[in-house]
Parts: structure tokens; sequence; C-alpha cells
């Protein structure tokens, strides 16, 4: 291996090898070295063990420390991810999963449209939904199917230096989706304005940030958030 290989293999980890500092998954327990992944290679992302990834174990620590009133709690999950579905399933007191397609969740909901009766939930997870779909409709109908005092936990991806949120009528295609939004199925990329958008569908809008020693510890990404939105009573 030449120097330059060398470098970015302790830079990035390779493998099962990770970076360099041991973290702990406070999902399953493991304390270690997590591996990287993603494109690009994010390092230190996913436990070797269970296979969490960062938003994974940053929504497992707002659970944690905030969530204890959903253990009796009615949660619908859209367009569920393994690692959060099992995650939520330990945590919440009646599960249901939902997706647009068949055979991927316990319910075949489109977000847009939800085809329940209002008021059916008590929480909503909503973790990298948005980006993909009609935002406005898909947020009020969050709201809609939220008991008051109900919470939806949204995740997205965004960008706090852009004040505004960036979406281009004239992207179409995977390709040029891919190209200005970094995956071929996102229709947008947010900005700090985000808040705005879950706050006209009529929510309570609070922020949990991965920071400090807690992004040491659970090899979490610096600034990510979890948006808690609280429909009011």
């Amino acid at each position: 291996m030449n120097a330059a290989m060398h470098w970015l293999t302790r830079l990035f980890g390779s493998g099962s090898k990770g970076a360099s500092f041991p973290r702990t998954c406070n999902i399953c327990g493991y304390q270690g070295r997590f591996q990287a992944a993603g494109k690009p290679k994010r390092i230190d992302a996913r436990c070797p063990k269970c296979g969490a990834a960062e938003r994974y174990r940053l929504l497992a620590l707002w659970l944690d420390r905030h969530g204890g009133f959903l253990r009796d709690a009615n949660v619908l999950h859209f367009a569920p991810e393994a690692g959060l579905t099992a995650l939520l399933k330990r945590w919440v007191g009646r599960y249901e999963s939902a997706d647009i397609m068949p055979g991927r969740a316990d319910r075949v909901l489109n977000i847009e449209a939800i085809a329940v009766p209002d008021a059916s939930y008590d929480g909503v997870v909503c973790s990298h939904v948005l980006e993909h779909v009609d935002d406005a409709k898909a947020l009020k109908e969050i709201y809609r199917v939220l008991k008051p005092g109900g919470v939806a936990l949204i995740m997205l991806p965004i960008i706090e230096g852009w004040a505004r949120t960036y979406e281009n009528p004239r992207v179409s295609t995977p390709e040029e989706r891919k190209r200005h939004y970094g995956q071929s199925d996102h229709i947008r990329y947010y900005g700090a304005d985000v808040r705005d958008r879950i706050k006209a569908a009529g929510f309570v809008l609070d922020e949990f940030t991965a920071e400090g020693e807690d992004v040491l510890t659970y090899a979490l990404q610096r600034g990510e958030k979890v948006f808690i939105a609280t429909k009011p009573r």
C-alpha cells in the first residue's frame, strides 16, 4: 500500500475497521470501533454489531432522554428502515409502519393523503421522507392524523447555512436530481426555512441537536437534528 492509500485508509476506514476512536452504540450497547459507511464515506457511521447509523443513534438518544411519554403511545412510522423499526418496536406502546409501496410495511399509505381518520395516532415518525414528497401536503396530513398533544419526529437532510430550501422545477430526471440534491429520488435540499414549513402546518416546533460530548461518545453527525413537531392541545 502506498503512502496516500495508507493515509486514506486510516482516515476513512476500510471494511470493518472504521475510524481510530472507540465509540458507544446507545441502541445495542456495543463499545469499540465503528465502521465507515455511505458515499462518500462517513467515518464512524455504522455500529458493527447492530448496523445502526448516526441518525438512529441520535433518535435513540432523544427517546431515552425525552420520549418516555411514548411508552404507551400509538405510533405510525413512514417508510420504515429496519434499524429504526427495531428501535421503535422496543420503545413505543403500539407500532405501525406505512409505505406507499405494497409489501414494505404494515400498511399501504400515501403520506400526502393518509387514508386514516383524524386524530388516530399519538406519534408519527418521519425520517428522511419529506425530501421525497410534496412536503406541504405531507405535513398537513401528519398534523391531521395526530391527536391533540401528539408529536411528529422529523429528520431530513438540511444545510443550516442556506436560509432557503433549494428546489428547482427544471430538475426532473434521476441523474439531475442526484447532481442537484445528492440522491436520484430527492426533490429538494432543505435550508433553515424548513422550520417555517413545519410550523405552517400548525405545529409547535422544538429541536434536538447532536452536539458536544454526545457527538464524541455516540459518533453522531455534528449538528444533525431531530425536529419535534407537536400538535397543540
